[in-house]
């Protein structure tokens, strides 16, 4: 009973050391990634909104995200 505890502890303590690893400087980087990723998915909102077509929007979203994020999909992506 009290080895399953100690792992659990110890993973916990190990993945809050991983965290503490970033700096000051990355963490601010990774925010203002986050933020413009975020600007870009609301531009992409307001594209369809707007009625200009998924294809035309998804290729606006595209341009915006080059080199923030993963993937066509701006490091997102969801079903339909």
């Amino acid at each position: 009973m009290k080895k399953p505890l100690v792992l659990l502890l110890t993973a916990a303590l190990l993945s809050t050391a991983a965290l503490a690893q970033h700096s000051d400087k990355e963490i601010k980087e990774d925010a203002a990634r986050h933020r413009a990723m975020a600007a870009a998915h609301e531009g992409a909102a307001k594209c369809l909104e707007a009625g200009k077509g998924e294809k035309v929007c998804m290729q606006e979203l595209s341009v915006a995200c080059k080199g923030l994020a993963l993937g066509k999909y701006c490091g997102m992506r969801h079903a339909h």
